[in-house]
């Protein structure tokens, strides 16, 4: 069975008012790091046993991510019929301990210990070309499974870097965490909250030196940013023009990258969308819907 749970995706509303980045996530540390020794010293299953009483704390405690889960779920069920009936509850619950361990992995993957014959690439082949010719790109990628697995790629392919791009303040919380497991990492978060002429140089700077700029292309940005409408789960649903965006004024390709947590690994997958972004000055919002449908 495919399991596509990371997060309750940002197009499942979480309330009329409040905007996801501004959610409270109770990430700690030194409950991280405990975690992370446990799984090292004893495995897997005293990780869970250790992990799934927290989780399920949090599950009852939070009923807005509770009722966003269960509505994301269900779109998915009668969109896709990922499910063999309609998700309950329980669905729910599941959701959150998959994402618990989606971090596990997260942390594994920057330490180096994540096992390789877990994890599964598709359609990377061009991309592969395209680093090897010193050129760097731009990444759009969506909340599914654990995108940090690049940093297993780059084991395999010496030289990719690669900066990912988000919106909220925990970034520089998770780096130092990753720096203090593993020091050096070909694989950085970024917290941008707006795209400054100064942001804008410093990604130029990174795609010449042929680096990859991954940034989600699911998620409306703080601030209600610029969005366009595109079909999600069935519906019209708002999402960000920054990847299509920041890929026009850098003047290089976008590849569309994704991760599915599937059996007991991961499949990664990468699709090449357009080799130069073009955005007409008058049918400019005609071409970032396109682009937001690929």
């Amino acid at each position: 069975m495919t399991d596509r749970s990371a997060r309750p995706h940002p197009a499942v509303r979480t309330s009329a008012n409040e905007h996801w980045a501004n959610i409270t996530e109770n990430t700690f540390v030194s409950g991280m790091l405990v975690l992370y020794g446990i799984y090292r010293y004893l495995g897997r299953w005293p990780f869970r046993l250790c992990l799934y009483p927290v989780v399920f704390y949090y599950w009852l405690s939070r009923r807005q991510a509770r009722v966003s889960s269960l509505q994301y779920l269900r779109r998915l069920w009668q969109f896709h019929g990922a499910f063999d009936g309609q998700p309950n509850w329980r669905h729910t619950l599941r959701h959150f301990l998959t994402f618990a361990e989606v971090i596990l992995d997260k942390m594994l993957t920057f330490t180096g210990r994540y096992r390789d014959d877990g994890l599964r690439v598709v359609g990377h082949e061009p991309l592969v070309e395209h680093i090897k010719s010193g050129r760097g790109a731009v990444l759009v990628t969506a909340h599914t499974g654990c995108i940090e697995l690049c940093q297993a790629m780059a084991e395999r392919q010496p030289g990719l870097k690669l900066t990912i791009l988000v919106h909220t303040k925990h970034a520089a919380r998770f780096n130092r965490l990753m720096a203090r497991l593993s020091g050096e990492t070909a694989v950085q978060l970024l917290q941008v909250t707006d795209f400054s002429v100064p942001t804008a140089m410093m990604l130029a700077e990174k795609v010449q030196r042929g680096e990859l700029i991954a940034i989600a292309g699911d998620r409306v940005p703080v601030g209600r940013g610029k969005t366009c409408k595109a079909s999600f789960l069935g519906q019209d649903a708002l999402f960000p023009v920054g990847p299509y965006v920041i890929a026009a004024l850098l003047k290089c390709p976008l590849f569309f990258m994704c991760c599915i947590r599937q059996d007991h690994g991961y499949v990664v997958e990468f699709r090449q969308l357009a080799e130069t972004v073009v955005l007409p000055r008058k049918q400019r919002g005609e071409a970032l819907a396109t682009y937001a449908r690929l």
